[in-house]
């Protein structure tokens, strides 16, 4: 059976959180990540997926902290349940280092 990941951080039958953490420490592996997460078109995904690089970049309490929030309220913002709006998203991405970006979908044959 042949491994899933490969590369620099992951070794062999690590546990599947101390790897995402590995991972998630490498800003451009965060910033995957979170696109992927976006891509899917699955918002509880993308919670999810800002949750775990938030623990990973300082913790919840620190990030709390920077968008002036309280951390139940982040932590509830940040779950299956959340429902976030567009400022706090900007806020909290904004106080990770990261900003949201839009592209036009573009078709891959331009000539039709």
């Amino acid at each position: 059976m042949g491994r899933l990941l490969e590369g620099p951080y992951v070794r062999r039958w690590q546990p599947y959180k101390k790897t995402l953490e590995k991972v998630l420490k490498d800003p451009r592996m965060a910033v995957g990540y979170l696109n992927t997460a976006l891509e899917e078109g699955e918002w509880d995904a993308f919670l999810l997926a800002l949750r775990n690089v938030a623990e990973v970049h300082g913790g919840m309490s620190k990030l709390a902290r920077e968008v002036n929030l309280n951390r139940e309220n982040l932590y509830r913002m940040l779950s299956t349940r959340g429902n976030p709006g567009m400022r706090n998203i900007f806020n909290i991405l904004n106080a990770m280092g990261f900003r949201l970006t839009l592209l036009k979908d573009e078709p891959l044959d331009k000539a039709a």
